[in-house]
């Protein structure tokens, strides 16, 4: 298997490195060519996090509806 076929991070692996991108982009220590290859990585994250949050949305409406009569209460991200 090749460095480019290897397993795709978890969500979690893939939100901290990319998050590790954005703020050595932010200090300005990189050069352009690295900022546009962490641009270009930094796609490829966004990418996977939104195909892992997408699959977990269809595995809580699944779960919602093979159990209607369970209460949903509201997500509060202040807590």
């Amino acid at each position: 298997m090749s460095e480019k076929a290897e397993k795709k991070p978890s969500f979690e692996e893939a939100l901290s490195e990319l998050e590790r991108l954005v703020d050595a982009m932010e200090k300005g220590d990189v050069s352009l060519e690295e900022s546009l290859q962490s641009f270009e990585r930094g796609v490829q994250l966004t990418r996977t996090c939104q195909e892992a949050l997408k699959q977990a949305e269809q595995k809580v409406q699944i779960l919602s509806q093979r159990f209607p009569d369970a209460e949903l209460d509201p997500f509060d991200s202040d807590d």
